[in-house]
């Protein structure tokens, strides 16, 4: 099994690890314990693994990580080996009224798995491995704690080597049943799609301890609403994936490249709503503006492309005669040189700057949205040109990196320096950037997340965001989760624990 990366290291040990939410948090009586212990799942109360299970890769944890701080420890850590543990742990803390918050590799960048009332957080990577591949129907039943390096190693042994196609940038520390839960995208998912796109069915554990399963049995259905895609993107608010059942594709035999330059951002944006228009779909067709385009690729005055796909020869062939009559003179596009292409596949998943940028007084972070084609140039404009227009700005740029035929994602990235040693104006700061992106987003008709999630970020832009809709998904809350023990604190929902300490 991977151990999965840490998350960056906290400056400070044991007793001098400080709270830095200060919400209602709850404690967990003895004869809680008990049962969970009783159930034979393993816990966890040590001082490391507890701060440990206190933040994942939200930019501003890891900012807090440097001040010795983390966000909120739970009181312990179960990391249970069967569904049967898990569900015997729910049901346990459903009786007792103690939050539970699901958790695994902890690569979220939005605080989806930081224990924000304390209780217990559910450490899921034990639950590991490929139950079966069924190599006729293209499918296989994967348990949810299963790393993604583990999951395409094992695919790509069995027969003539299979893959699911997802290929997120935290492919290292990242789970089954944390793509499910956040609606992940991997990088090449123009091709493969996103999560939602591979997965068949689940089995999901409910608050109260209830496991069942969701739909899987065909290709497509019509037995009454899907139940799967009920409690994808979910976050662990409605249940606990377990085990789900995915979409396989053979392992690709061919595979070539392009790089273009545009004049422009639109320009390129235009280009690619093209090439999807005409039913091209390459695994990845990522275009950075002119700021990017420097800093990533050392291309000054451009606005790169870089395009990957990965098929059948003669798929292949078709899809990149549409990319090459798309991306010609006449459309602002000039030839790059191929080697973009592989510096882009070396670096793809690097994070290591994240931390030092903090550590140096610089917030940092991304904010990835997504919207119709038509949206996406305005769109663009009002946002890298409103952050920086915010007192402390130092950068701020974007890329198109998730495309489709109705629309696509953009990735926007800003940073900004204030007084040395001013916390308080970091945290100001990083506010006001995420209202800035996020307000734009929305007038523009826009959806506020791509592939990161809500988690506690962006759970206060969640009603405005869903709209009437909202009233929907805290009728499901309380359908699912009566008591309201799962991940509280996220979503804006109400909760019995109080209000989320960061809204």
């Amino acid at each position: 099994m991977t151990v999965p990366t840490p998350v960056t290291p906290i400056d400070a040990a044991g007793a001098d690890i400080s709270d830095r939410l200060t919400g209602t948090t709850v404690e967990l009586p003895a004869a809680l314990i008990e049962r969970i212990a009783a159930s034979g799942t393993e816990l966890l109360s040590d001082d490391t693994s507890r701060a440990e299970a206190g933040r994942d890769w939200w930019p501003l944890a890891i900012g807090w990580a440097a001040l010795g701080s983390v966000p909120q420890r739970p009181a312990i850590v179960v990391r249970p080996t069967t569904t049967a543990q898990v569900s015997a742990v729910l049901s346990a803390c459903n009786d007792a009224v103690v939050p539970v918050t699901p958790m695994a590799g902890r690569s979220g960048v939005c605080g989806g798995s930081i224990p924000v009332h304390g209780g217990v957080s559910l450490d899921l990577t034990g639950l590991d491995g490929v139950i079966s591949v069924d190599e006729t129907s293209l499918t296989a039943d994967v348990r949810a704690g299963m790393f993604g390096p583990d999951l395409e190693a094992a695919l790509g042994q069995v027969g003539p080597g299979y893959t699911l196609g997802h290929w997120p940038q935290s492919m290292d520390l990242s789970t089954l049943g944390g793509w499910l839960a956040c609606r992940g995208a991997g990088q090449y998912s123009t091709r493969y799609g996103k999560i939602e796109d591979m997965v068949l069915g689940l089995e999901v554990v409910l608050a109260d301890g209830r496991i069942v399963h969701t739909e899987g049995h065909g290709p497509r259905a019509a037995t009454g609403p899907n139940l799967t895609q009920l409690f994808v993107g979910s976050e662990g608010t409605l249940g606990v994936i377990t085990e789900a059942r995915l979409r396989l594709h053979p392992l690709p035999p061919a595979q070539e490249r392009r790089a273009f330059g545009f004049n422009t951002f639109a320009a390129g944006l235009e280009a690619c709503r093209k090439i999807l228009r005409r039913g091209a779909t390459p695994a990845v067709l990522r275009l950075y503006d002119q700021t990017e385009s420097e800093r990533n690729f050392d291309q000054p005055d451009t606005n790169v492309l870089i395009v990957l796909d990965e098929t059948d020869p003669a798929l292949l062939a078709a899809t990149l005669a549409v990319i090459d009559d798309e991306c010609t003179a006449d459309s602002g596009a000039h030839p790059l040189d191929l080697s973009l292409v592989e510096r882009w596949l070396g670096h793809r998943n690097d994070v290591s700057a994240l931390a030092p940028l903090w550590r140096a007084g610089i917030v940092v972070d991304t904010a990835e949205v997504s919207g119709p084609w038509a949206a996406l140039p305005g769109l663009f404009d009002e946002v890298v040109a409103s952050l920086k227009a915010i007192d402390g700005t130092l950068a701020a740029s974007a890329h198109q990196s998730h495309a489709y035929t109705d629309g696509a994602c953009l990735y926007f990235t800003f940073a900004g320096r204030g007084p040395e040693g001013d916390e308080e104006w970091r945290e100001h700061y990083y506010r006001l950037a995420w209202d800035t992106v996020t307000d734009a987003t929305l007038a523009h008709g826009a959806a506020i997340s791509h592939h990161h999630g809500i988690g506690l970020n962006r759970s206060r832009f969640l009603p405005r965001a869903l709209g009437s809709g909202f009233d929907v998904l805290v009728g499901l809350k309380e359908t699912f989760d009566p008591v309201g023990i799962l991940n509280p604190g996220k979503f804006g929902l109400p909760s019995p624990f109080g209000p989320s300490p960061w809204s």
